[in-house]
């Protein structure tokens, strides 16, 4: 079973849509495992949304964070400390989308971060979207992830073509494969993911 964990190089670069993607391609459960802010429309609920299938599971985050902001902040004004022994992973004999929060430095606390809920045999889905400065934020994603030892990681594109911005990623990382992209949809519903879905389930085995 594929254990998936999307990240993104940033925040708002289309991640909560490319899990939902992967959820409804693979049917898989799905867990978010740290939620900062927007409890009664989490990335949970907005995945729920999206999909169609009557498989996946959704499993409750670890924490449930009141304030939208780096997760060591929202733990800091909910008076709690995240702890990483704390974040267990539902048992499923489903494959697992799990989905990070922002990028894969985001503190939980003092000392950890959220590359530290991924573990080295995951599928590490990096999410890249072109601004200004995406170049770096993607190429430091990626070497981090080659560094902590991930041997499976892949990009899916987000947002509208920018050849010279992805051109240089793939260069200067030729072994990641790319999956596919996410246009800038004028929507997204459960048919535009379940699109997608289709489109990159061959990708996904």
């Amino acid at each position: 079973m594929q254990r998936i964990f999307v990240s993104g190089i940033g925040t708002d670069v289309g991640k909560t849509v490319v899990a939902a993607v992967l959820t409804e391609a693979l049917q898989a459960d799905y867990w978010k495992p740290v939620q900062a802010g927007d409890l009664h429309n989490s990335d949970t609920h907005k995945v729920q949304r999206l999909i169609s299938n009557a498989i996946t599971v959704f499993h409750p985050s670890a924490y449930a964070l009141q304030t939208p902001m780096s997760p060591h902040g929202a733990a800091a004004i909910d008076g709690i400390e995240i702890d990483l022994k704390e974040i267990i992973r539902p048992k499923t004999k489903n494959h697992l989308v799990i989905e990070g929060a922002g990028g894969l430095l985001v503190p939980l606390n003092n000392k950890d971060t959220v590359i530290d809920i991924a573990q080295t045999d995951d599928h590490v889905v990096l999410v890249s979207r072109h601004y200004l400065g995406s170049i770096n934020h993607s190429l430091l994603s990626l070497e981090l992830l080659k560094a902590r030892g991930f041997k499976k990681v892949s990009l899916i594109f987000s947002g509208d073509e920018h050849p010279t911005t992805e051109n240089i990623i793939t260069t200067m990382h030729p072994e990641v494969p790319v999956i596919g992209r996410i246009d800038d949809e004028p929507y997204i519903d459960q048919r535009v993911v379940a699109y997608y879905a289709d489109k990159f389930k061959s990708e996904l085995k």
